[in-house]
């Protein structure tokens, strides 16, 4: 839908360039002056600077801090919504989503747009749902869809290292704000939820939440497809570009660790947030503890954490080596980081490596690699962005914990490498409904059983999956990445989009019938 789709978001960017937006002072000039002079609103509007290049509206939203009583006062009124309780980015976000609100609600009179025009606000996250009340009155002809990505509160409670599943049936949303003091985002999403024209999330299992948590389960569950035009064409230039990878992840874990590792080592990751227990950050490093005492493991095993952490610096040591290219075969300070973190002593992973006893010795089968920094191309160690390494991985492993839906694993078997991911994730279930789904490593996808309280049991099954993947024979090895890609081929947004369509037809008939 070229240009019939349209982007608002918080115009942050004021003092510097932005490199993925480029404003087009030209386009929709006519109401931007408008939208200045009779709604106080400053725009700036341009182009989204990825494919397709979306039109976007970059709003400052700072001048409504002034009438932020004021509007929470309304929220009260019109939906209950308690923001007395609010703290940290609770006024930041709502701030930004009234904004968005009269946005829409400008651009909306000023063209001059009526029901024929089937107008659909889409909100996505509790940060955005403000706006999506607040057009519920000022603009009843326009539709309105709510799409959590995860409850506020289902998140909590799993980040709280209470247990979300055994006892979900048990929880109610509401206590469960008041006792984790979430009460005001838990409000905005759970009014919002139950006043849109059509509330979505994306997956079956964050639906049971919202049943739960929110009690109102969504209208439509809309999966995240998923766009593969990043991902190098199959034959030369995709071999190319895994030989770079896996060429540029080598040098640097031998450079930091003082080892000769060759390219038959096997080379796992595991990237997102750096949601220690979420993410099962804990899990994938006690399942490598597991791997490197295994007798059955006949290779040698390297590992990497790529998670973003507080990280202070690339380590100067690691890039002199890099720059002599390699030297003496000593490892660096410390072999199994590459960033110094500014909170180093006290970092999670580290702490668990330590308890474990993982130092990376040159004797260690399994060595395992923290890369705690944003592989944006620039952060001084690797200089390649993400997927250009993620692309060099024999395998990969998402072990979560809380996953509404889980793109970190959809990635990896986009660029053909097998994963482990587990049925609390988004991702993991669907593809167990698929027609050729087979738990075993050749099928592409491995899912992990995963509970409240079966750490150990998930940690020896990740263990043997990897140790199995270990015995495939080239063919094997070759059709479970044949397969990782046919899995990615069906969560493409050519077959997800209907969902949307979906979703769309039920909030515009709602709108169509309010008066």
């Amino acid at each position: 839908m070229p240009d019939k789709v349209i982007f608002i978001g918080p115009d942050f960017w004021t003092d510097k360039k932005n490199p993925l937006f480029k404003e087009n002072k030209s386009l929709m000039a006519a109401w931007r002056k408008y939208a200045a002079a009779n709604d106080g609103l400053n725009l700036r509007i341009g182009r989204w600077m990825i494919p397709g290049e979306p039109i976007a509206v970059l709003v400052d939203f700072n001048p409504f801090f002034e009438k932020k009583d004021e509007i929470y006062a309304w929220a009260w009124d019109q939906y209950q919504v308690d923001s007395l309780h609010a703290y940290g980015d609770y006024d930041e976000a709502s701030m930004f989503s009234w904004a968005a609100g009269k946005v829409v609600e400008s651009f909306y009179n000023f063209m001059g747009l009526t029901r024929k025009e089937n107008v659909v606000y889409q909100a996505h996250e509790w940060m955005t749902c403000l706006g999506a009340l607040y057009l519920q009155q000022a603009c009843p002809a326009i539709a309105t869809i709510f799409t959590t990505h995860a409850t506020s509160i289902g998140r909590s409670i799993a980040g709280n290292q209470k247990p979300l599943y055994d006892y979900l049936s048990g929880y109610n949303g509401d206590q469960m704000a008041q006792e984790l003091n979430m009460q005001s985002k838990h409000s905005i999403e759970k009014q919002t939820a139950h006043h849109v024209d059509c509330f979505t999330t994306v997956s079956d299992i964050t639906d049971r939440e919202c049943a739960q948590l929110l009690e109102k389960p969504a209208d439509v569950v809309l999966m995240n497809g998923f766009e593969n035009d990043f991902v190098p064409t199959l034959g030369k230039e995709f071999d190319a570009a895994r030989k770079k990878a896996r060429k540029k992840l080598l040098t640097v874990a031998n450079a930091l660790m003082g080892t000769q590792l060759k390219d038959d080592t096997l080379l796992v990751s595991i990237g997102g947030r750096y949601e220690y227990k979420n993410k099962g950050i804990d899990l994938f490093v006690d399942a490598m503890n597991r791997l490197r005492h295994d007798s059955r493991l006949n290779k040698n095993v390297l590992a990497f954490v790529m998670v973003p952490a507080w990280v202070k610096e690339a380590r100067p040591d690691l890039q002199r080596k890099l720059l002599s290219k390699g030297g003496d075969n000593l490892p660096c300070g410390d072999p199994r980081i590459t960033h110094n973190l500014n909170n180093q002593d006290t970092d999670m992973l580290l702490e668990q490596m330590n308890w474990l006893g993982m130092h990376n010795h040159p004797f260690d089968p399994v060595k395992l690699v923290f890369v705690p920094c944003y592989l944006d191309g620039k952060d001084g160690i690797f200089n390649m962005h993400y997927y250009d390494l993620l692309i060099g991985m024999d395998l990969c492993i998402y072990p979560s914990y809380y996953e509404p839906w889980g793109y970190t694993p959809l990635e990896s078997v986009a660029f053909h490498v097998p994963c482990i991911t587990t049925d609390l994730a988004g991702f993991g279930l669907w593809t167990q409904t698929l027609d050729d789904a087979k738990n075993h490593s050749t099928n592409g996808v491995h899912v992990v059983h995963r509970t409240d309280n079966n750490f150990d049991r998930a940690a020896d099954d990740i263990r043997d999956a990897v140790i199995h993947f270990t015995q495939l024979d080239n063919s094997s090895v070759s059709q479970a990445r044949h397969h990782a890609a046919e899995i990615a081929e069906q969560a493409l947004w050519k077959h997800f989009i209907s969902y949307y369509d979906q979703a769309y037809d039920i909030a515009l008939r709602k709108a169509k019938s309010r008066k």
